[in-house]
């Protein structure tokens, strides 16, 4: 018998040196469990979860090369050897001129935005991020949409459905003119829109724009790696680049960075700003000691620097991605095989259910997305979490947004998990689809004032 070599299996580039043993519980236990956190699976004891898919942040497995060298951390106070280690790395990798280490990427939101925002300026982007748009606030800027409408739409086929509409940049810059725009906020690989990339075209065209304006691009670069590998996969003339090389040339695109280390730079902690202008450095420079630490460790360990600078090489090879982003399609197509309504194309970090047509006896006002992730959750274990209204928070006027996205995120660690678990995963929502139109809403019945859906509790209707 002859085989087809265009489909031969594939395998992850890494083999296992340490296990983690999971824990099962029962139905009864999962019950009382989503009870006692108020239908809020962030309040959940991670011991009570079997698979663990509520983020991707700083929960995945590092390599014996990133632990051998988080042994070397060099943990003075200040000038540590690792620090200078990581600024090389991420001058390789990224070529960003400037950098300022943070304990994780909101330290760097945070420093940022109080360096670049003046009171009642906006920030356009593609597409809000919670910490990123409540850092934006507090410096007394605005956020404004401007991600293609198609990112709303979870069934459209857009291949990149994070551009941003430079029409809709127009529109802002025209009604408020260019010096009220403190920087365009890019997000490579949109989270709220399902994981989504930007191409490198819209990018080039944006910064053409930006140039004729004078406004800088701040990119936050979480899963800039992530987005390289879809536009090698799907943009014309990158199909022979590789991963390393397209990120360097989206990093060249843009002005700035802020950086969650946690994600694709594959380490448990750890982040940093980056900048190319040395005045914008100062200022961040200074800020960083009030609110993180010397310049030179930034909130971190010399073995986390260590780490993350190995991490930062690793993220960047072509096999990496393949089976990291591999993994996340074979959830997505699983779920489809059951006929679970997903967010189209699969993206890049996790699966998104669309909770509105999934169920649609729900309004918003009954937080659809965080019901299905206590349902799931009661089913098999498996921990996810709700990006809709409840993510979305309120407007200033004390009113809530109510995104068109309503989902629950299933986000892949990154060499954590087997396919094995995936075929549970896929599984158990398969199950709970099946007996849908039994889910009830629910009510918020305790709302923190700030990122309320990390600690927000609610009973059912």
């Amino acid at each position: 018998m002859s085989i087809n070599t265009s489909k031969r299996s594939w395998a992850e580039p890494y083999k296992m040196k340490m296990v983690e043993l999971l824990k099962t519980t029962t139905r009864t236990n999962r019950l009382n469990a989503i009870r006692k956190a108020g239908y809020n699976t962030f309040l959940l004891p991670s011991e009570d979860v079997y698979i663990d898919l509520l983020t991707d942040s700083g929960t995945n497995a590092m390599s014996d090369r990133q632990w051998s060298q988080f042994m070397l951390g060099d943990e003075a106070y200040a000038g540590s050897k690792s620090y200078f280690k990581l600024e090389s790395a991420i001058h390789e990798y990224y070529g960003y001129k400037y950098i300022v280490p943070t304990h994780q990427g909101r330290g760097a939101e945070n420093i940022l935005s109080k360096v670049m925002i003046r009171k009642g300026q906006f920030i356009p982007g593609n597409m809000y991020f919670t910490t990123t748009r409540v850092h934006q606030e507090l410096a007394g800027g605005k956020f404004v949409d401007i991600i293609i409408d198609e990112a709303n739409d979870p069934t459209n086929l857009h291949p990149f459905k994070g551009n941003v509409d430079i029409e809709k940049l127009d529109n802002l810059v025209k009604k408020h003119g260019a010096d009220k725009v403190a920087y365009v906020s890019l997000a490579s690989n949109v989270n709220m829109a399902g994981g989504q990339p930007f191409s490198m075209e819209n990018l080039k065209a944006l910064r053409k724009y930006t140039k004729i304006h004078n406004i800088p691009i701040i990119h936050d670069m979480t899963r800039v790696a992530e987005n390289a590998y879809f536009i090698q996969k799907r943009e014309k003339n990158y199909a022979k680049k590789s991963i390393r090389e397209i990120v360097k040339e989206i990093c060249s695109y843009t002005d700035g960075a802020t950086m969650s280390a946690k994600k694709d730079a594959l380490v448990n902690i750890g982040g940093f700003m980056a900048t190319n202008d040395p005045h914008v450095f100062e200022e961040a420079r200074n800020l960083v000691v009030v609110y993180e630490g010397l310049h030179t460790y930034g909130g971190l360990a010399g073995r986390d620097m260590e780490a993350m600078a190995v991490g930062i090489k690793e993220s960047v090879d072509d096999r990496h991605q393949a089976a990291r982003i591999g993994q996340v399609i074979y959830l997505g197509e699983k779920m489809e095989s059951y006929g679970v309504p997903i967010v189209k194309p699969i993206g890049g970090h996790g699966v998104f259910v669309d909770a509105k047509a999934f169920l649609p006896h729900l309004t918003q006002d009954q937080f659809p997305a965080q019901a299905l992730a206590a349902e799931i959750y009661v089913d098999s274990g498996v921990r996810t979490m709700e990006r809709g209204v409840v993510s979305a928070g309120r407007k200033p006027n004390g009113e809530n947004y109510y995104p068109d996205l309503e989902l629950v995120r299933f986000t892949l660690p990154r060499r954590v998990y087997t396919q094995a678990h995936m075929d549970v995963v896929a599984e158990s929502v398969a199950e709970v689809f099946q007996k849908r139109e039994r889910i009830k809403g629910l009510k918020m019945v305790y709302e923190p004032k700030y990122l309320r859906f990390f600690q927000a509790r609610f009973e059912k209707l």
